[in-house]
């Protein structure tokens, strides 16, 4: 039985889907026939594990904050802590990345997830809570970042359709840890402890997949350098050769050369991103960035808001912790569809604003119906919300589309979501304050609505059809 993900993965086996250092002049290695799987596989696993630190909390938080002994005000720092450490550890990607590269890094971002994870229950008060956290949260910042990177160096020409698989694995593990959490925990024996530190495991299976990716790239870009050298020195040896013989073996021997020099120039663009097509505007000066930034502010405080709140919204309504979890995986699960199927659409349209549009529309609806009757519509307002929180797959797509360099993307990417994530601090806290100081949830879910119209503009105005590369 075919299907949309399984054509893809098999159509990667004739390709080489790798890095090409030496393209387009130069030459490269030989594909191996499972080598765009096992990239697609390294993808799915990295996404897997860049929400589960932030969703598995939100079921369990009440009973967190009863052990640490955490006020409305703290929990609501402690959701804000996702988006300061992306933030924060965002910016330092692509320095980090053009310094190690971004495999070893994605690698080391791994490495903190799991160690954060691991420490997490450990903690024997509010602030180690909080360390543990943070580191966790920094190895998902920099992965964050790098993610689009990595999808545009290794399948260039299927930015739409392997964006997309690395969101839906993203949702996947998102929706996961909101449901199986609170049934695993009670498992495992009912501590909240043993069921926050479990999926340290899942981290830990991801980050030797991508040691294994780690060292098939650098052995790759080895060969590709070896062969680079030994092109360029079987040029100069041609062009010396012919020089004493006719005018057409000079020819020869020059195409041979600018061949060696086009393929040497080709890898250090690769090693460097840097732009060929001259000076680069600043980023911090692109209206292009900064709606994008914005767009992704807005999105991302829904989404921090929802994975933080949503259970208690519901408990607080009359639900079960266990159902409430369950509504929780509903929302994100939506993304697991959507968010194979979004990317595609986005990449097919010259202007992603009325796929904004749609899903603002969708998140409103289900902020109406949250306040009007929580918990009787629960699972349709679930649903609602988990459509319009499909606006980060678009976001990450249309990153990739507003660029036409490995470099521009780095940037856009970094800007985007370092500055969106630091737009985004103070949403839940927020929420967490008018939550305690107003006994209800009338005002925080009607900052949740108002959050929406912001988003809404902004996205309009990054999918119009341009690119960052073009305001210069």
């Amino acid at each position: 039985m075919h299907t949309p993900l399984s054509d893809d993965l098999a159509t990667l086996d004739t390709a080489d889907s790798a890095p090409r250092p030496a393209e387009p002049g130069g030459p490269r290695r030989a594909a191996s026939p499972w080598r765009g799987r096992v990239m697609a596989a390294g993808l799915i696993l990295a996404a897997l594990n860049l929400r589960p630190a932030v969703t598995s909390l939100g079921p369990l938080l009440e009973e967190v904050r009863a052990d640490l002994g955490m006020s409305g005000t703290v929990a609501g720092v402690l959701t804000s802590v996702p988006a300061a450490c992306f933030a924060l550890f965002g910016f330092t990607a692509p320095r980090l990345a053009r310094r190690w590269g971004p495999v070893a890094i994605v690698c080391a971002g791994l490495a903190a997830i799991a160690a954060g994870l691991l420490l997490r229950p450990l903690a024997g008060g509010t602030v180690a809570f909080l360390a543990a956290s943070a580191l966790a949260l920094a190895g998902i910042a920099v992965s964050n970042v790098l993610m689009p990177v990595i999808v545009k160096r290794w399948f260039p020409d299927r930015v739409g359709s392997m964006t997309g698989l690395y969101s839906m694995g993203l949702s996947l593990g998102t929706a996961a840890s909101a449901a199986v959490t609170v049934p695993m925990t009670d498992a495992l024996g009912g501590s909240w402890r043993t069921g926050l530190g479990a999926w340290a495991l899942l981290a830990a299976v991801a980050l030797v997949a991508w040691l294994f990716l780690a060292r098939d790239h650098a052995t790759g870009a080895r060969a590709a350098g070896a062969e680079v050298t030994r092109t360029e020195a079987a040029g100069t040896g041609t062009a010396g050769t012919e020089a004493a013989g006719t005018g057409a073996g000079r020819t020869e021997a020059g195409r041979t050369d600018a061949d060696a020099s086009a393929a040497a120039g080709s890898a250090a663009a690769a090693q460097t991103d840097a732009p060929a097509d001259g000076p680069a505007i600043r980023i911090t000066r692109s209206p292009l960035a900064w709606a994008m930034a914005v767009f992704f502010g807005f999105q991302a405080t829904a989404a921090y808001i929802s994975m933080g709140w949503m259970p208690q919204i519901f408990r607080d309504a009359g639900v079960s912790a266990s159902t409430s979890g369950l509504l929780l995986a509903v929302m994100m699960a939506m993304g697991v569809p959507l968010a194979f199927v979004l990317p595609r659409i986005a990449a097919r349209l010259r202007h992603q604003g009325v796929l904004v549009v749609v899903l603002g529309v969708f998140g409103l609806t289900g902020y109406a119906g949250l306040w009007l009757a929580p918990a009787g519509g629960a699972w349709a307002w679930a649903l609602l919300l988990g459509i319009a929180n499909c606006a980060f797959p678009l976001a990450l797509t249309m990153i990739g589309m507003r660029t036409r360099t490995h470099a521009g993307v780095v940037r856009l990417s970094a800007f985007a979501q370092s500055v969106g994530y630091l737009l985004s601090i103070p949403g839940p806290l927020l929420v967490g304050v008018l939550y305690q100081h107003s006994g209800g949830w009338g005002q925080p879910i009607a900052l949740m609505a108002g959050f929406m119209v912001p988003q809404i503009i902004a996205g309009v105005l990054a999918g119009r059809d341009r690119t960052l590369e073009d305001e210069r």
